[in-house]
């Protein structure tokens, strides 16, 4: 069992208050924020206990590389503002809802990601 820490309370609070995916940078500008000395092997550190006790799950994106969000959430996808830099969660998958891949494929999993501009952006 890890013990708790301040650093791995502001990580928390990170994804609590922001609420979207995370890359290492974001994580250690907005954790600063609450502990001023977080450094970048402590959220590495953090960042592995919490995806190894089921807290955070990571995204594999494919221009930002490793992103982290909370699990527990309904199945979606994710949106790139290449203005502003952030990652916005999508609710729903419009691909659910009907046969995607031909016949005698079985899709077990999915990932789609879109990228543009978002509304405070454009």
């Amino acid at each position: 069992m890890q013990r708790k820490t301040s650093q791995r309370d502001a990580i928390q609070e990170v994804f609590i208050q922001e609420d979207r995916p995370l890359g290492i940078e974001d994580i250690l500008t907005y954790g600063r924020t609450i502990v001023t000395t977080l450094n970048q092997a402590t959220v590495y550190r953090t960042l592995k206990v919490l995806v190894e006790n089921g807290w955070l799950t990571q995204i594999n994106h494919p221009s930002l590389g490793t992103l982290y969000e909370r699990t527990g959430k309904e199945h979606h996808h994710h949106f790139y503002c290449h203005v502003c830099r952030r990652v916005y969660e999508l609710p729903g998958c419009p691909l659910a809802q009907g046969d995607i891949a031909p016949k005698g494929f079985i899709v077990e999993h999915h990932e789609v990601f879109f990228s543009g501009t978002c509304p405070s952006c454009c």
